[in-house]
């Protein structure tokens, strides 16, 4: 009676080490990234391919070994995994190259802790094969123990965020990882005995298990295709929330946590919800999907991330349904998870590493919305009339097209009805073919090829996408700003035309964060005013350049910036001219800047600006104890740190004080009053001054003078908290 509940036990303490080491390791290794999002990325894929790895040696064990030598050759694997603990980047891996920031954190995760996450993975499917040989009445059904492990994931993807990272260290949930994984070895080699061990001898896999045909390659094919398109989508719906919608912190949980519910409830013994009611909700809500992606349509922020969410949770449930309801019987099961991993890691390939460098923009969620129709059941090759009828609709949409692929030719407004009437008549049919997946698929396909060729909010849309992101340059609808956005947030914008329509000319004009009464700008002012001549600036993010044109002739500035597609774009006069015709001797820096700063030994500025942040992401690495000192190393005396904090999701302001303080730093905060009616591309800020003593602060003394409050804690390389900030902004609202 004891084998079912150590085997469950042993199960979900694996999966929550597994999921537990994911979000700790990466945390790690963000800083060295300039914690860009696309780390996580990254790190997912390459877990699923260890995850796969895992699982085929899980296949192999079980199918060439039998006895307890499988249980001695297992825990061997295990032991050598406890060789790499505890969890630590290796020794020797410094800086990313540029442009191979891929292939490096792939090397660096392998040789860190690629060894313990393979012997980890193989658990899941060994000891359901092994729990399928001990002979009891539940051994001709294992998979509920999926179901279990993936219920040790979720609890151990929640508890990351929510629990040890606000409440422990990093060394501390290093040293607490590496206890269960030592408990997790005694579990195995309990359970390896409980089975191998018995009095009455090995036991033998049921009559009616091994005589079962082994799965045919087209069935393991559609168990590939099958996890192929919900892992994808789950990276690719992941990227666009983060950037496009919100990149609130934890959102990046959601779809994960998801994509663990569909397993638990497909491979549950109870039926919640019949497939049916999956496949029929699904045409709706890709529709519905469909048409706020192509026209950009934004409502609320719950509402638009729960449509994401939802409609990749539907996908989820109809994709892994289908593969529950094809799966072998036990004798097969490794084989089963064998292939449902490797269609997982190619899902998680495309997204996270061929896309980026094939697309400029994120191309593969659309793509994969039209394989999530694709992937419904009924699926066939169109004959007779509904062939004639799928090539006349390609063939339409092709013509339709042409026109706009000449470089130049754009729908403009007044004449975006035309686009908004093609795209509601084209997801009109859609709907009505919601039984024939492959119109389904082609109807979309065909709203995503004219909203992205003739987009309808903007008269000019260019997009530059990499290992940091994508940044869109869009000329507005009205023709008078060109932007530059990463994301949903503006990183600057440029006047192109007057009021009454005629071009502007001579020194750029100033909006967005940087509008001459800006808190920048005042800060940038009291600094030249204070040294009475030419001052050095330091400036974390490029962004456009705009910060350019509140430095004076003869003042000295060094940029910061760790993407080379932003300085491409800075520097282009065709995009932006603030670096050409404001400071166009101006040092740009390529890399990390807190790497790259400490590297300068001989650089010393009267005033350091970190401005790095993107799309309400957070460079945590960049306000810590640790960064602190290494500005203060390069800080002249008098000089002063400027920290640019505004934030949709997170309040700052305590976390920064706090930090500040531990470094006998002295906090001053400006948080700019919204104007209603104004220019629209005035936008406006929260900034915070860190300086050693008062005098230092000059014209800034009138700003508010911040006080650590308790409960506060400073954030180091060894512990940071997104949850208290995310906290603190929501209480701001009430």
């Amino acid at each position: 009676m004891l084998l079912i509940p150590i085997y469950t036990a042993t199960i979900f303490l694996s999966a929550a080490l597994l999921f537990a080491v994911q979000p700790l390791f990466t945390k790690m290794v963000l800083p060295r990234l300039g914690g860009s999002p696309s780390v996580w990325s990254v790190a997912m894929v390459f877990f699923q391919g260890i995850l796969l790895l895992g699982y085929a040696y899980a296949d192999i064990l079980t199918r060439l070994v039998r006895g307890p030598l499988a249980l001695f050759i297992h825990l061997a694997v295990m032991l050598g995994g406890a060789m790499f603990l505890p969890v630590a980047i290796a020794k020797g891996w410094g800086l990313p190259p540029a442009g191979h920031e891929q292939l490096f954190l792939l090397g660096l995760f392998a040789v860190s802790i690629g060894f313990p996450f393979f012997a980890l993975s193989a658990n899941g499917p060994l000891l359901q094969a092994w729990f399928a040989r001990s002979g009891l009445g539940q051994a001709e059904n294992p998979y509920f123990l999926y179901a279990a492990s993936n219920t040790g994931s979720l609890l151990a993807l929640f508890a990351y965020p929510f629990v040890a990272e606000p409440f422990s260290t990093l060394s501390f949930q290093g040293s607490l990882w590496r206890s269960g994984y030592y408990l997790l070895i005694a579990l195995i080699a309990a359970c390896g005995v409980l089975v191998f061990f018995r009095s009455e001898g090995e036991a033998v896999l049921p009559h009616a298990q091994a005589t079962e045909a082994p799965p045919a390659f087209g069935r393991m094919t559609y168990w590939v295709v099958l996890a192929f398109v919900p892992s994808a989508l789950m990276i690719a719906a992941t990227a666009h929330i983060t950037t496009d919608v919100a990149a609130a912190p934890f959102l990046w949980v959601l779809p994960l946590s998801l994509y663990l519910i569909s397993f638990i409830l497909v491979f549950s013994r109870r039926t919640f919800i019949q497939q049916e009611t999956w496949i029929k909700l699904q045409p709706f809500l890709l529709a519905l999907l469909v048409l706020t992606l192509a026209l950009d349509i934004r409502t609320w922020l719950i509402v638009d991330v729960a449509l994401h969410l939802l409609t990749f949770f539907v996908t989820a449930m109809i994709c892994h349904g289908l593969m529950a309801a094809t799966r072998p019987q036990a004798a097969y099961l490794t084989r089963f998870y064998f292939c449902m991993s490797l269609g997982g890691v190619l899902g998680g390939i495309f997204s996270g590493l061929i896309a980026p460098h094939i697309f400029s923009w994120i191309a593969e969620y659309p793509l994969l919305v039209v394989a999530a129709a694709l992937a419904r059941p009924g699926l066939a090759w169109p004959r007779g009339k509904e062939a004639r009828l799928v090539v006349t609709l390609v063939v339409l949409v092709l013509l339709a097209a042409l026109p706009g692929l000449y470089e130049g030719f754009s729908i403009i407004p007044p004449y975006n009805w035309l686009v908004w009437g093609a795209v509601t008549i084209l997801i009109a049919c859609a709907v009505a073919s919601r039984e024939l997946p492959l119109r389904l698929a082609l109807l979309f396909a065909a709203v995503f090829l004219i909203t992205r060729i003739y987009p309808p909010n903007v008269r000019h849309l260019e997009t530059v996408r990499s290992f940091f992101g994508v940044h869109k340059i869009e000329v507005t609808s009205d023709g008078r700003f060109r932007v530059l956005r990463h994301g949903m947030e503006l990183h600057g914008a440029q006047r192109l035309t007057t009021d009454d329509g005629k071009p502007v000319t001579g020194r750029p004009e100033l909006s967005t964060y940087y509008h001459p009464d800006s808190p920048i700008a005042e800060a940038i002012d009291a600094v030249q005013d204070k040294k009475q001549g030419p001052i050095h600036a330091a400036v974390i993010g490029l962004g456009a350049g705009s910060i350019a044109c509140l430095m004076k002739p003869d003042d000295h500035l060094d940029y910061y910036e760790i993407d080379a597609e932003v300085i491409r774009i800075a520097r282009d006069p065709k995009r932006f001219t603030f670096l050409r015709d404001c400071k166009p001797d101006a040092n740009i820096v390529l890399g990390d800047a807190r790497l790259t700063i400490a590297e300068a030994k001989d650089a010393r500025y009267d005033v350091i600006v970190v401005d790095a942040f993107s799309s309400d992401s957070i460079p945590v690495h960049l306000l810590t104890r640790e960064a602190l000192r290494i500005y203060l190393s390069r800080l002249n005396p008098g000089g002063i740190i400027v920290t640019h904090i505004s934030n949709n999701h997170l309040d700052l302001t305590g976390v920064v004080t706090e930090t500040a303080a531990s470094e006998k730093l002295i906090a001053r905060l400006y948080d700019e009053d919204e104007t209603v009616g104004g220019d629209p591309m005035i936008k406006f800020s929260t900034v915070m001054i860190l300086a050693r003593n008062n005098d230092d602060f000059g014209l800034l003394k009138d700003w508010d003078l911040q006080t650590p409050e308790p409960g506060e804690y400073p954030w180091s390389d060894d512990f940071s908290n997104l949850l208290g900030p995310l906290i603190a902004k929501f209480r701001e609202g009430d």
